[in-house]
């Protein structure tokens, strides 16, 4: 019997990575690269917003990336460190080598983002950067973008995230939305949801996430208010084969920036 060792963990997670994007390109669900910045000064913001809205935007629209989604936090207002959230499709995850590469030889990227770039150590444009990989689920393998008509201003996307206690349930979760048919559900209420996915890269797992849209607070309030109240879903949530399946839930309640 063979045995192989790896001894690097970035050889394995890349090993890994690249298993899960041959599965995708045969399945046809996508992943999704969800960014974290957190900051701190109007500065901060500044050299961000420019950063994202001058150089890296354009660049990604240039290399095929159309439905990029940038959001910033509603309840961020009065906090001291804040966040900004970007959202990127990818068909598969070896594109995000290539990107990289086109964005280091991209002349407007390098002139436009030269304040992030190039920000001295003691002048970050941030405080912290995180990233989180996601894989569509089987029942949603492709992402959807809103049907919102009214303010945008006023539109609402509600991001949220799952933790199982454990492998298996956090797998159970995955099937009630998949097989168990709450993601039919959703749908049937009218929550138009840009994504549901698993989260295969993160800091917080087994986890699973995604995100449904509104045109304002107030049709929120009332879509979660049917949704409780509906026969199907009470059904569902009431059987024993799917108790316990979350740990821990979290909502962040975002605008698009």
């Amino acid at each position: 019997m063979i045995q192989i060792v790896i001894r690097s963990t970035a050889l394995l997670v890349a090993l890994i990575f690249q298993m899960q994007s041959v599965i995708a390109q045969k399945d046809g669900r996508e992943y999704y690269q969800l960014t974290i910045y957190t900051y701190r000064s109007d500065k901060q913001k500044q050299v961000l917003d420019h950063y994202l809205a001058n150089a890296w935007l354009p660049a990604m629209h240039k290399a095929g990336f159309i439905n990029i989604g940038i959001f910033s936090p509603i309840d961020d207002d009065t906090a001291t460190r804040k966040r900004i959230f970007i959202l990127t499709p990818y068909p598969n995850l070896s594109l995000e080598e290539t990107i990289q590469n086109k964005l280091a030889k991209d002349p407007l990227y390098q002139q436009e983002g030269e304040k992030y770039l190039k920000a001295a150590w003691n002048d970050p444009p941030f405080v912290r950067k995180q990233v989180q990989w996601m894989k569509a689920f089987p029942m949603a393998p492709r992402m959807k973008k809103p049907l919102l008509r009214g303010d945008k201003k006023e539109h609402v996307y509600e991001f949220r995230s799952y933790e199982g206690p454990t492998e298996a349930y956090y797998r159970n979760k995955v099937e009630m939305f998949n097989e168990g048919g709450e993601i039919p559900l959703f749908e049937r209420l009218g929550f138009n949801a840009v994504f549901y996915a698993e989260v295969i890269a993160g800091d917080r797992m087994p986890n699973l996430a995604y995100m449904t849209s509104f045109e304002n607070m107030e049709e929120r309030n009332r879509h979660w208010k049917t949704f409780t109240e509906d026969a199907e879903w009470k059904n569902l949530v009431g059987m024993e084969k799917y108790q316990h399946n979350v740990s821990k839930a979290d909502i962040l309640l975002l605008r698009a920036a």
